[in-house]
């Protein structure tokens, strides 16, 4: 019988509200991302502003963010999970399964990070003007900026002109002209021979070999200023290819030259500037500024600690926050008050949050790899999402967020978090694993120790040499593992020692 009815059901699900949204956009961002994502809330939210040291004091705003309580952590002998699992004493996991449920809450904290050592400082050197020392408002000229000088003082017709701008905005970095001509020509409305003679007039520009299409162009460009060019020599560079894999009887053959000759031509080319626009300027290259710093402890072990220079430090007014209170006198104005209120404080908890799991995932990582730190890539050991997330109690998900843009400097360099995190290889016994990184690592050191001996390897020798050590491994993976490293083929490689 069909019929309307009323019931009651209980059960659980989880829902993703905004709050916990953001929440977790944060988490995955890079420490450049959320600095951006901090300036726009700042600007956004009249409630927040920034921790100004100058500005602390008695009747100074309460901080309601300094960073993770507990900005770093120890491991040595005796320091065990317990160590990492007091972290988060005393407060709410945004990251976890349920959602949030109150957004404002009046807890404040003040305590200052340790400090660390300021890896952003590096400068960006400018141009220096005899007399007047560094000048901070100097404009590092860029190679286009250079170039459309030069276009200007060439003497074109203005369509020549306009051309010419055209094909400089098509050059790389690398002072390479990309892109097809007949392209060119043909969204220009131009025929391609005239193309070719604006091309003709660039490629005159200094530097010397600017705005070829190829590398034989911009080293024959060179060449004829050098007046270094002949048949021999363009025979050389249409056969660059050869030289790469160190064929110097083919290449005698074709070029028609004896060894001598041949010589003095592969020195000439090693004269030249394959990238002729790298010394000009460019975009700034951004350098990367860990997140996490790891060091020995005096005390034996490593100890964690986050980079107090990348976490936001945020402030919510509360002398303001009262005043524009008590003057609200529409709901329109007590809603808007209410909601920033509200946005605030989640914000300041939510990055809070974000430095407390970063710290952990990357105290476990270091528990995980204190080999490698110790004793270097060769004890890098196997790890997966699954492993982090088991030990910390965590989802796969949330460590991989945490992992991806993050950086931490240690003893050995700046890694990315997920650096960490490699393939296991099986043993010989099957009773254990080895890290693909330490096993690619493994093969560069024995490749590069061939010329002592005398003796090139070849990738079957390398298995029967891994497989003696214990690495069970196939011929493929090692030629995988070598053409990854850049590294040439045996044949290669001997008649790169014969030729010296």
């Amino acid at each position: 019988m069909i019929g309307q009815r009323l019931e009651i059901r209980q059960g659980q699900g989880l829902v993703i509200t905004p709050q916990l949204q953001q929440a977790i956009k944060l988490l995955q961002l890079s420490n450049l991302e959320l600095e951006e994502f901090v300036e726009a809330e700042l600007e956004r939210n009249p409630l927040l502003q920034r921790d100004e040291p100058e500005g602390e004091g008695p009747e100074a705003p309460v901080s309601v963010s300094d960073a993770a309580p507990d900005g770093e952590m120890s491991f040595g002998d005796g320091v065990g999970q317990d160590s990492v699992a007091s972290m988060d004493a005393g407060s709410d996991d945004v990251y976890g399964d349920a959602a949030p449920g109150e957004r404002t809450s009046d807890r404040m904290t003040d305590e200052a990070q340790p400090g660390l050592s300021d890896w952003s400082s590096a400068g960006k050197g400018g141009q220096v003007f005899e007399g007047d020392g560094e000048r901070p408002d100097a404009h590092e000229l860029t190679l286009w900026e250079h170039l459309q000088a030069q276009a200007s003082s060439a003497g074109l017709s203005a369509a020549d002109h306009a051309i010419a701008l055209t094909l400089i905005d098509a050059t790389d970095e690398g002072g390479y002209l990309r892109g097809e001509m007949a392209e060119f020509a043909d969204r220009l409305g131009v025929s391609l021979d005239r193309i070719e003679a604006v091309v003709a007039v660039c490629q005159g520009f200094e530097p010397t070999g600017i705005m070829a299409r190829s590398v034989p162009e911009c080293l024959k460009l060179q060449l004829i200023e050098r007046n270094r060019f002949d048949p021999a020599m363009g025979a050389l560079l249409d056969h660059l290819d050869l030289l790469a894999r160190r064929d110097l009887a083919g290449l005698k053959k074709i070029c028609g030259v004896d060894g001598e000759d041949l010589a003095e031509m592969i020195a000439e080319l090693k004269a030249l500037t394959p990238r002729p626009g790298a010394g000009f300027g460019g975009e700034p290259a951004q350098t990367v500024v860990p997140d996490v710093h790891v060091r020995p402890d005096p005390a034996g072990g490593w100890r964690v600690e986050l980079n107090a220079d990348t976490l936001p430090r945020l402030l919510i007014d509360k002398r303001y926050h009262g005043l524009v209170q008590a003057g609200a006198r529409s709901d329109t104005e007590k809603t808007f008050v209410a909601e920033c209120a509200a946005q605030a404080s989640w914000l300041v908890k939510s990055l809070d949050q974000r430095a407390k799991t970063i710290l952990k995932v990357s105290s476990e990582i270091v528990r995980q790899q204190d080999a490698f730190l110790a004793f270097g890539v060769e004890f890098l050991r196997p790890l997966n999402l699954k492993t982090v997330a088991d030990a910390i109690g965590m989802h796969e998900s949330t460590v991989s967020r945490v992992t991806s843009n993050k950086y931490v400097s240690t003893p050995r360099g700046v890694f990315e978090l997920k650096f960490f995190f490699t393939a296991a290889i099986q043993s010989v016994d099957g009773a254990s694993t080895h890290s693909a990184e330490a096993v690619r690592h493994r093969i560069k050191t024995m490749i590069d120790g061939e010329g002592v001996g005398g003796d090139v390897l070849s990738d079957d020798r390398i298995v029967e040499i891994l497989k003696e050590a214990g690495i069970d491994i196939a011929r493929r993976t090692v030629a995988k593992y070598r053409e990854a490293l850049r590294i040439p083929s045996s044949v290669e490689r001997r008649r790169m020692l014969k030729t010296g």
